[in-house]
């Protein structure tokens, strides 16, 4: 065989820059950078040189041949003209891979297969022997590239993709490949802060892959230094004394790189079932004395090293697939930026993240960035240099006034000169006056967020009266009053609910986006509420069983209080929590006219109108809904102010129920879904169609004297006129709405309804 080979190094998309200066320095010639590879020549030695430094590519594929292929016969004679007896055994295991279409063949598994058969029949032996097929650890991987009518035909030297390190056998939920972490920790310089002797933390480690790759860039760690089986292992052209010098070199290499001390490398992460993961991977990678990993949150991300040195803040923040997840991260990001500026002042940062929009919100500039893939997912490495002049704010500095900032930043982390203690008359040391804690600037709002924080400030401020007298803690301070900023927001007591509407077809969903950003960074600052209390959902058109789907699964009630009665909000779990606040007139008429009645909840929900006539004196109440977590959640509502006895709950279809119940009721309330096909129930509900029936047959249950009322919000709700044939109705509409719902006062319809 030649002294020289082709070598194709493969990597992910937009790698190829970094890969091909790392190739060279590992003793590639003639290097050309292609997509997603680099492709040169080596001998054999600088082959297994790459296979066992290189940090960035996925495969080292050692060209056997080119050859020009217009079909799939040119294929098969191609392959079978190769001495396939130099290079595995007859009864050996092959594996085959195939890539790129033309020349007569558009399915790869077909030119896989036409390999496959050509080197089998070269090596069939008289006896019948046979390499066959394994595909997950095969002798030899075989490698065809189809390239506009040129086979490259290749032996795959790695074996398993190289980023597979060995370390990593645990991981998250959204996993970054390793060779692709180890390229971000590159292109944020890391090298270079290592050798400096600097420190890194990741303040959202997940299962540490940044850290243990940093650190076997900072030890001098071979990332491929601790794998055992290779692609060459079985290959007949293996050279294994060659190898084991380059094994032993590196070796060596890793030992003299762990003898010094250790970087100060920590990690942190919030979600507690993923902190052992990744201390076992980095237990693994035998890093255990350079690396710790601790719980904690982004709020209060520190990096604490030694007093003077300085280092890398690098992290992969979590992207969100949909909108409304990327706006529930605002504040994710919003917190990273905070930070930086309050705790890192002179580091610099690496955020890696495929949602760019939400960089741009953490109140800090980047001064570079760097365009990669995470598989097929367009991402944004932003580098930070944290300093003064970097951030964003509110208003704007002149060149004196950073300057003074910066001087002002490094007299605060120069060492302090030790004071001379000083004592009171009677000899009692004085304690020295605490110095003021930094102030740290409020990212600065756009001009359309401002003009919607003015807007909240507009209406918080105009419903404070009304709120004050009635003594109201949940209410809606905000129902799409600006068409662009389609969201409702509601409070209850210090959280704040976002649901945001989706926004049109006819709408850029860029503009929507940058849109709910604004108005999700002025919440907070409008209404003085702090960013872990903020909880936002999308609402749009539910169909099929997605209305009654959960939205999380964090099981976190908060308690609220409305008329002298306590209630259970969720604000997480469910698109709606618990609680229609444009009904709080409606529970509250119930309230006073529930004393010594029985009184019936159609479609109860949580029951929370029950809870009211139950405090205003019903002799009985019976609630009825086919969901059975939502009764649950009534009788939690029920008992926790004291009213489990003569409550009753009934689970079942209510028009079903209604039937076949011969019971009478004094006060009835009915506030029915637009719209309904739960599989608990026979058919389909729909408001619109169904009215009479329902209403007929609850004003059956109805006693002598008794009231019904009815309301819904179907924004197109029309009530049959022919029920006022057989009924007293009186809509009571305007007398259901609060002020908090007059900017909307369709949010629903109510009426009373009485026998003639």
């Amino acid at each position: 065989m030649s002294d020289r080979f082709e070598l194709f190094l493969t990597c992910p998309k937009g790698l190829e820059g970094l890969l091909i200066e790392e190739a060279v320095g590992l003793g590639l010639e003639e290097a050309r950078e292609h997509t997603s590879a680099v492709r040169g020549m080596a001998t054999m030695e600088t082959a297994y040189r790459l296979c066992l430094w290189s940090r960035l590519a996925n495969r080292v594929l050692l060209v056997l041949k080119r050859f020009p292929m217009k079909d799939a016969e040119d294929l098969y004679h191609g392959v079978l003209d190769i001495d396939w007896q130099d290079h595995m055994l007859n009864d050996g295991t092959l594996a085959v891979e195939f890539s790129g279409h033309g020349s007569g063949i558009d399915n790869t598994h077909f030119g896989a297969l036409k390999v496959k058969d050509a080197i089998v029949d070269k090596l069939r032996t008289p006896q019948g022997d046979r390499p066959s097929i394994d595909k997950l650890n095969p002798d030899l991987r075989i490698h065809l590239r189809l390239d506009r009518g040129e086979a490259i035909l290749s032996l795959d030297l790695s074996g398993h993709s190289l980023h597979q390190r060995g370390y990593r056998l645990q991981q998250g939920a959204a996993p970054l490949k390793e060779n692709l972490a180890a390229a971000i920790l590159i292109r944020s310089g890391w090298p270079r802060i290592a050798a400096e002797g600097g420190a890194l933390a990741d303040p959202m480690c997940g299962v540490g892959t940044f850290l243990v790759e940093a650190a076997m860039i900072a030890a001098d760690i071979a990332p491929n230094l601790r794998r055992e089986q290779w692609g060459f292992t079985a290959w007949l052209g293996h050279v294994p004394a060659l190898w084991k010098k380059l094994h032993e070199e590196a070796a060596e290499r890793a030992a003299a790189g762990l003898a010094k001390p250790p970087l100060w490398i920590r990690g942190y992460e919030a979600d507690p079932r993923l902190i052992q993961p990744g201390r076992n991977n980095v237990e693994r990678a035998g890093l255990s004395e350079w690396i710790k990993i601790y719980q904690g949150e982004v709020a209060t991300f520190e990096p604490r090293p030694d007093q003077n040195q300085k280092g890398l803040v690098i992290c992969n923040p979590p992207y969100g697939e949909r909108l409304g997840d990327e706006a529930s991260l605002l504040y994710l990001y919003q917190n990273l930026g905070e930070r930086l500026r309050q705790a890192c002042l002179n580091w610099e940062a690496a955020v890696f993240t495929g949602a760019p929009d939400l960089g741009k919100r953490m109140g800090i500039r980047s001064h570079k960035q760097y365009s990669f893939w995470n598989g097929a997912l367009p991402c944004k490495l932003l580098l930070i240099k944290v300093l003064p002049d970097q951030f964003v704010t509110g208003e704007r500095r002149t060149p004196e006034q950073r300057q003074a900032e910066r001087e002002q930043a490094e007299y605060d982390q120069a060492p302090s000169e030790p004071q001379e203690r000083k004592y009171n008359k009677n000899g009692n040391p004085i304690k020295p006056t605490p110095a003021p804690a930094p102030v740290v600037e409020q990212p600065r709002l756009s001009e359309g967020g401002q003009m919607f924080a003015n807007r909240l400030q507009k209406n918080l401020k105009g419903l404070g009266k009304w709120v004050k007298r009635e003594g109201i803690d949940c209410y809606r301070v905000y129902d799409a009053d600006m068409p662009e900023y389609s969201m409702a927001i509601d409070l209850y007591q210090d959280w704040v609910h976002v649901q945001e509407y989706a926004a049109p077809k006819s709408i850029d969903p860029e503009k929507a986006s940058a849109r709910m950003f604004d108005a999700l960074a002025a919440i907070p600052q409008a209404l003085n509420i702090d960013k872990s209390r903020v909880v936002v959902k999308r609402r749009e058109r539910q169909s099929g069983t997605k209305q009654y789907e959960r939205q999380a699964a964090q099981g976190k009630f908060v308690e609220v209080n409305e008329g002298g009665v306590k209630l259970l909000v969720n604000l997480t779990d469910y698109l709606d929590t618990g609680l229609f606040l444009d009904h709080r007139p409606m529970r509250l008429r119930i309230q006073k006219e529930a004393a010594g009645k029985r009184f019936l909840n159609l479609f109860c929900y949580t029951a929370t109108a029950s809870v009211h006539a139950a405090k205003g004196g019903a002799r009985s109440t019976t609630s009825v809904d086919l969901s059975k977590t939502y009764l649950d959640w009534a009788r939690r509502n029920l008992s926790l102010n004291g009213f489990s006895d003569k409550n009753r709950l009934e689970q079942g279809d209510v028009m079903a129920w209604l039937e076949a119940s011969r019971d009478e009721y004094d006060l009835i309330f009915i506030d029915p879904p637009t719209f309904s096909n739960s599989k608990r129930m026979e058919g389909i509900f729909d408001v619109q169609r169904d009215q009479v029936q329902l209403i007929d047959l609850a004003m059956a249950r109805l006693a002598t004297g008794g009231v019904l009322y009815f309301s819904n919000n179907f924004r197109k709700f029309e009530l049959e006129a022919n029920l006022s044939e057989r009924y007293a109705i009186e809509e009571i509409t305007a007398q259901t709405i609060d002020p908090d719902f007059a900017r909307n006062a369709k949010i629903h319809r109510a009426w009373k309804i009485t026998a003639r």
